[in-house]
């Protein structure tokens, strides 16, 4: 889709592992549409996941009494947020997609893309109270979860030891991405690339590829909890 502009952002340490394919052919495919693609590369850049005093430039509001949430609410007002944070809030007010492409930690995501989520998708940028969920300030702009799993598809099932995969994406879809607003289309999800041989590997590669040759004209999924966790 020529014109769109594309973030992804991705945490993987290994350029040729899997999470790497995939990101690789997310950029190939997507700039042979005509896409700006963008990549923050989490590990690469040496991302700072911590939210600390260090994110605020110049005076805090409080010194006696710090407020991380508060304090980068006050700093994003003011412009004084750090340059890495202002950085990628420009990324993704640019966006009109933006893909997260990580490997399963801990039914989560690995840390480094849990700092950019602390530190980037501040109040004031991304929600205000009110304006979050329906009304959060990234509402015109779509998210995707690409993310592979140590577990295969069979273990996340309802019947699976693990549960339900919709389980996990709850926290990550629902508690950050729409309620800052983003509208999500459903995610891909690579299952257990480690046990399979490369044939299975390739045509997770190549159904992600097909995917985005038509993500554009995809509705984004029902964020409510019953799409989680069924009626």
């Amino acid at each position: 889709m020529a014109g769109k502009k594309v973030l992804i952002v991705y945490a993987h340490q290994e350029p040729r592992s899997f999470n790497g394919s995939l990101k690789k052919v997310a950029v190939d495919e997507l700039g042979a549409q005509g896409c700006t693609v963008t990549v923050s590369d989490l590990y690469a850049m040496n991302f700072e996941p911590r939210a600390t005093r260090n994110d605020i430039t110049g005076a805090v509001s409080n010194p006696k009494f710090f407020n991380y949430g508060m304090e980068a609410y006050e700093a994003f007002k003011k412009g004084a947020l750090t340059s890495d944070i202002i950085d990628e809030q420009k990324k993704v007010l640019e966006a009109d997609l933006v893909i997260f492409q990580f490997p399963l930690y801990w039914f989560s995501m690995p840390a480094i893309l849990k700092g950019w989520m602390d530190r980037v998708l501040c109040q004031g940028f991304a929600f205000d109270i009110p304006g979050f969920y329906d009304a959060g300030f990234l509402k015109n702009k779509l998210a995707l979860l690409s993310l592979t799993t140590g577990g295969t598809a069979e273990m996340y099932m309802k019947t699976g030891v693990s549960g339900d995969y919709r389980y996990f994406l709850w926290p990550l879809q629902h508690g950050a991405l729409h309620f800052c607003g983003f509208k999500v289309l459903a995610p891909q999800i690579s299952f257990a690339p480690e046990m399979a041989s490369e044939e299975e590997r390739k045509a997770m590669v190549a159904s992600w590829a097909q995917r985005l040759k038509t993500i554009w004209e995809e509705e984004p999924i029902d964020c409510t909890p019953p799409w989680y966790f069924g009626q």
